[in-house]
């Protein structure tokens, strides 16, 4: 029986000491008019809960979390594409809003910036694919970041600095879907797994000469999307791009660690969360709503479904741990450098 509380991992920050996260009995949300009241089954961990969590981005009484799959109980009062009882994939910046976040026995759920899970997929694999493939859709698409003409994907190569992270994945498969040709980079071990994924061309990114045999291969290089981020990664990807005619598109927001990149480069950067038709602010960074990017990912998240069921687009591999609990493992997971490959989720 449905109740008005709802257990989950509240962030708690004591004075002086460093953020915990504390199980505790919090309220449960209520659905705006386009949102829906979910009761988690699946939590998919994405590097900004840890980034958030360790930098004590948002404070006491945060709730992080952003990609979930759970069963509607609740309808907002305008939703009309979901109804009582069907399970969705959903995605909410976990921590922006105090109390709401994915890490929790309920959470809220845009209706178009979410998914009927098919029954095709496990509700463990689904909760890896909203955040990620809306991060891919947005860092291709968007007139901010890449903007890919699909008009022109024939005749147009992409590079996907990371092709093995979990946004890598989605990207390549998407612009695969979209007629690109994309190449990517990776560890030799993850070689074949990313050619499954739609990647034509493959390269070790810590060949020192990895920007010259991308450059043989696509002369005329003018995006690269660098899922990675890292201090020289945008950098070195920049130099397969043509020289003072390349756009360069970073996964992290303020397009930190793009410094170093080669003259001429345009630098944009994706953040995931103008998906959503809102202002939002992260430390001194503002983004202003766009209704562009909300339309743009409301069309991925209804080509979605069918994209799944025909095995078109696949999610990334889970590995599924028990409960909140499990949460401090995970975390510390990521921190040690051991996720490669798939992506942890928690069962609810």
């Amino acid at each position: 029986m449905a109740t008005d509380t709802n257990t989950a991992l509240v962030v708690r920050v004591a004075d002086g000491q460093p953020p915990k996260l504390s199980k505790e009995s919090i309220p449960k949300p209520s659905p705006a008019a386009n949102q829906v009241l979910v009761k988690l089954s699946h939590v998919a961990q994405n590097p900004t809960d840890v980034q958030s969590f360790d930098s004590n981005a948002f404070g006491d009484g945060a709730v992080l979390g952003c990609d979930f799959v759970g069963e509607v109980v609740e309808l907002g009062s305008d939703v009309t594409r979901i109804a009582k009882g069907d399970f969705v994939a959903g995605l909410v910046w976990g921590g922006e809003v105090k109390g709401l976040g994915a890490y929790s026995q309920y959470c809220l759920a845009d209706e178009r910036i979410s998914f009927k899970v098919p029954a095709s997929i496990s509700r463990a694999h689904a909760s890896t694919i909203p955040l990620a493939s809306a991060t891919a859709w947005l860092a291709l698409f968007s007139k901010d970041c890449l903007a890919l003409d699909r008009a022109q994907a024939k005749d147009t190569s992409v590079l996907v600095w990371g092709g093995s992270s979990s946004v890598g994945l989605y990207t390549m498969q998407l612009a695969s879907i979209c007629g690109f040709n994309v190449l990517t980079t990776c560890s030799p071990k993850h070689s074949d797994l990313v050619r499954s994924y739609g990647a034509k061309h493959v390269f070790d990114y810590k060949d020192q000469n990895v920007a010259e045999k991308i450059r043989e291969v696509a002369a005329s290089l003018s995006h690269v999307f660098d899922t990675i981020g890292n201090e020289t990664s945008s950098a070195t990807a920049s130099r397969a791009l043509r020289p003072e005619a390349g756009t360069l598109c970073t996964v992290r927001p303020g397009k930190a660690n793009t410094e170093n990149v080669a003259s001429g480069t345009r630098v944009t950067d994706v953040l995931v969360w103008t998906a959503f038709l809102k202002d939002h602010a992260y430390g001194k960074f503002k983004w202003p709503a766009s209704k562009d990017d909300h339309e743009l990912t409301g069309e991925l998240f209804e080509s979605l479904p069918g994209w799944l069921e025909k095995g078109t687009v696949k999610a990334n591999n889970p590995k599924v741990l028990p409960g909140l609990d499990a949460v401090a493992e995970g975390f510390q997971e990521y921190r040690d450098g051991r996720v490669s490959a798939y992506k942890i989720v928690y069962e609810i």
